[in-house]
């Protein structure tokens, strides 16, 4: 299914499910107002075609030791295939890394690391990052607050969201 294809009810079932995965086939269908065997078929649809990647659960961080999240940007030592293949091998072997980069700018690599405390962030930074052979300099910043954190996309019905077109 591609994008330009999708109708309302299909936008729907997708937000639906990026607030709420855990709908069953009756409530998600009652939320788009399509029949559970309609809302089924089109379910099943963004499944397949690569719309829907995933279900997961969301956990918290802080409830399960993990109190550090830090910004990582990482220059390469070399920019060449082979360098990019290995730090790209090191990124996803590292659980502690959430999401990862490429960038432009004075950086080549933008990482989000989530950690216990300093002490790890510090062994994360001196023991994996910077050792690595594709690394050559590493800078981070600390996150002292958040102030959203969403996995929601776009995709919901939304009325005039211009502030300048304000009815008078």
């Amino acid at each position: 299914m591609h994008v330009s294809r999708m109708d309302q009810f299909d936008l729907r079932i997708l937000d639906a499910l990026q607030r709420d995965a855990r709908l069953t086939n009756n409530d998600l269908a009652e939320r788009v107002g399509l029949s559970a065997s309609q809302c089924s078929r089109r379910r099943t649809q963004l499944e397949e075609e690569g719309l829907i990647r995933a279900y997961h659960a969301a956990l918290d961080p802080e409830a399960l030791g993990l109190k550090v999240q830090a910004f990582v940007q990482v220059t390469l030592a070399t920019h060449s295939p082979d360098n990019s293949r290995r730090f790209q091998s090191l990124i996803e072997s590292t659980d502690e890394v959430q999401e990862a980069f490429s960038v432009t700018g004075e950086a080549d690599y933008l990482i989000k690391v989530i950690v216990a405390d300093l002490p790890a962030l510090a062994n994360l930074l001196n023991e994996v990052f910077l050792p690595h052979e594709s690394v050559a300099h590493v800078r981070s910043s600390i996150a002292l607050t958040s102030l959203k954190d969403s996995r929601l996309l776009p995709i919901a019905e939304k009325k005039n969201r211009n502030p300048f077109n304000s009815v008078r």
